[in-house]
């Protein structure tokens, strides 16, 4: 995905997403640079940081993929060592894993030089990853944005390790949801299964949680929690089984809970339609948008932005403005049928979700179901 910031005027191979437990995932595709006479590598590094400065508050990934990177388009050492300069312990503070994706031998003589400059703390943050089947234990594989090169890059390497065409990189068919099922599955499942309840169990417990027992905590949305923890929860949720989030002793828990709910819909709240936002929004613009919306969509996107409304307004105790929040929850609500969102999209996407919850009561207050529910 090569995305562009006009006030930069320079293309770069980055992508954003969220994976299945919280985390922000920055994707950068060195196969997606230009030539170095091409490219102005200080604009490089200033659009690195205006991308990477929207989400280093919270908790994040970075996924280099390696191939590509060619003497046409190498940066210098001595530019890396600027680079590396500049990205003091703000970057650093929150990145949970740099995965460095088909790593070669240039990676590993780079990494050696740049050793003494790096702390212990950061270097236990590298991963090396040989092939891509590798990344699906540790991510949501398909939210990744691939460039077809790396794609065909990995799967020569897996046929000259296994000495023959290279196995099919497909998951198995998902198995038909349980009866109790609640993540993964639509809307009107859930419905249907829950005696025609019309905001779904999780989202209504997580809520009524957090109301009580999260609204001032700092930081709230932005911290994740430990990836078993969070398939346990959600676990005991499809099983039909009882959660008591008091049990867990952190707020966050449930607040990665009611992240991942929203992300794992098959299609989200806001509908695959609202994915072509355009950018120069208004609030009466995003209320017509919002009131299109199908009924129970409109009932549940109404309860859950009234929530994230309350939230906003401890922003002075929990540092979560409306921005804020538009940047945790704006791609958990609105993504292409197809792939993952674009840097491009990703501004008007979080504009318009940050309207929703700033201007909560103008946007949501004409429609008014017989049936709606409030948290």
């Amino acid at each position: 995905s090569v995305s562009v910031c006009p006030s930069l005027s320079l293309s770069v191979p980055l992508s954003v997403c969220d994976d299945n437990y919280g985390r922000k995932l920055i994707v950068f595709s060195s196969c997606c640079l230009p030539p170095s006479h091409e490219l102005n590598h200080r604009r490089l590094l200033e659009y690195l940081k205006f991308t990477l400065d929207q989400y280093v508050e919270m908790d994040y990934i970075l996924v280099y993929f390696h191939h590509g990177l060619r003497s046409s388009n190498k940066p210098s050492l001595k530019w890396l060592r600027e680079a590396y300069g500049e990205f003091d312990r703000k970057y650093k503070k929150n990145l949970k894993t740099l995965y460095v994706v088909h790593p070669t031998n240039f990676i590993r003589i780079v990494w050696n030089i740049f050793k003494p400059l790096i702390s212990h703390k950061f270097g236990k943050k590298l991963t090396y990853v040989n092939y891509l089947a590798e990344l699906r234990e540790h991510l949501n594989y398909e939210q990744l944005i691939i460039p077809p090169d790396v794609l065909r890059h990995d799967e020569k390497l897996r046929a000259a390790q296994k000495g023959g065409p290279p196995p099919s990189a497909r998951t198995p068919p998902p198995r038909p949801p349980l009866p109790t099922q609640q993540f993964g599955v639509s809307l009107q499942y859930i419905r249907e299964k829950n005696r025609e309840a019309l905001i779904p169990p999780v989202l209504s417990q997580t809520v009524n949680y957090l109301k009580e027992k999260g609204l001032r905590t700092e930081g709230i949305f932005r911290r994740s929690a430990r990836v078993q923890l969070i398939k346990d929860v959600q676990k005991l949720y499809n099983l039909g089984k009882p959660v008591n989030f008091d049990e867990y002793g952190d707020v966050h828990v449930p607040a990665v809970i009611l992240k991942t709910f929203l992300r794992e819909l098959p299609e989200p709240l806001l509908t695959f339609r609202v994915y072509t936002v355009e950018s120069s929004l208004r609030v009466s613009r995003c209320k017509q948008i919002v009131e299109s919306l199908p009924e129970h969509n409109f009932i549940v996107t109404k309860f859950l932005l009234c929530f994230l409304h309350m939230v906003s307004q401890e922003s002075i105790m929990n540092k979560m403005s409306p921005s804020n929040l538009a940047c945790v929850f704006g791609v958990n609500l609105v993504w292409p049928r197809h792939g993952s969102i674009s840097l491009s999209a990703l501004t008007p996407i979080n504009i318009f979700t940050e309207i929703l919850i700033e201007h909560f009561h103008t946007v949501f207050g004409s429609r008014c179901p017989p049936t709606q529910v409030t948290p």
